[in-house]
Formats: structure tokens, sequence, C-alpha cells
């Protein structure tokens, strides 16, 4: 028999047996339950901001700009903006800390090409009193050559970071086991 012919008669053969195999979504499985939200983050009244700053292979594009702190403060400026948590300055006299990192990872070495970073926003919520962490967020910034469509990608970044912790907020508000 030939190459062709023995592929064609395997993918059939394969084709027949997953179509064969009952379908998983058949079976009704329990969803899984939703669990709860830390306490500490619906009760918060106050958040501290918190710059854990940059990786070294995103400082120097942020130097560039002119503002290496834009993650941090524009963090601020959104979390201010919205209002949920009073924002105060030192960690002590917060309920929550609200951590912000900008890091571009190593995703590809470069083989032959140049070598691909990941750009990307971590914001991590600890408990300002015991300092665990309750949960954390990681939302990726798209690349740009120029430097207004650089700050425009972290600066959307940033919002989907405020969008998660509004939502989780909101989860954690409406959780009868929180109360």
């Amino acid at each position: 028999m030939s190459q062709i012919v023995i592929q064609r008669v395997l993918c059939a053969v394969l084709a027949g047996a997953f179509l064969s195999v009952p379908r998983l979504d058949a079976q009704k499985t329990p969803a899984t339950p939703i669990a709860p939200v830390p306490t500490q983050i619906g009760a918060a009244k106050t958040a501290f901001i918190s710059n854990a700053g940059l990786d070294s292979m995103s400082r120097s594009a942020f130097e560039r700009l002119g503002q290496p702190d834009l993650p941090y403060n524009a963090l601020y400026a959104a979390m201010k903006g919205w209002g949920r948590y009073a924002l105060v300055a030192a960690p002590a006299d917060a309920d929550l800390v609200l951590e912000i990192r900008f890091t571009a990872p190593l995703t590809d070495c470069g083989g032959k090409s140049a070598a691909t970073y990941a750009p990307q926003l971590d914001l991590a919520i600890l408990d300002a009193r015991t300092h665990f962490l309750l949960w954390a967020f990681t939302e990726p910034v798209r690349g740009a050559f120029l430097k207004g469509t650089w700050e425009k990608n972290v600066n959307e970044g940033i919002n989907a970071l405020a969008e998660d912790v509004k939502k989780l907020a909101a989860r954690a508000a409406a959780d009868p086991a929180a109360r």
C-alpha cells in the first residue's frame, strides 16, 4: 500500500474512534462551586498603593518615556477615580495593600529572530495587617514602538486591572458568606 493510503486509513480509524467515545459534556456533572472571595476585600475601607517597580528589561522603556513610575501613577489615578477604597499614604493605615509591578518576561530566546518578551502588569492584593496575599491579577500589555502607543497600551492594562479589582470587590460584596 502506498504511504498516502495508509495515512488515510489511519485517519479514518482515529476519527471513528473519537466519534464512538461518549461526549464528556453529555454527562451532567455538577458545576464547580464558586469559592468565596477573602472577606478582607469586601470589608476593606482603605487601601495603600505599593509600587513594586519594574524588571530590568522594562526599566529602560519607561525611562525613555520619562515616566519610570507610570504603572504606579496610573493605578493610583484609576483607584482614586473609582472611589471604592480611601487611598492612604502608609500601609499601616490601610486595610489592603495593592501592589503593582510591571514585568516583561522572556518568552522566546530568539533562535533565528530577536528575543521576544511578553509585557504584563501584575497586581497583588495583600491584607495590610497580616501581609498575606489575598488575590492576584495579571494583565498583558501590547508592545509598541511609538511612545504614545506604548503609554496608551500601559494605561489599557491598568484599566483592565482596575476592572478586575472592581469585579472582585462586587463579587465580595454580593457573597453572603462575607457578611
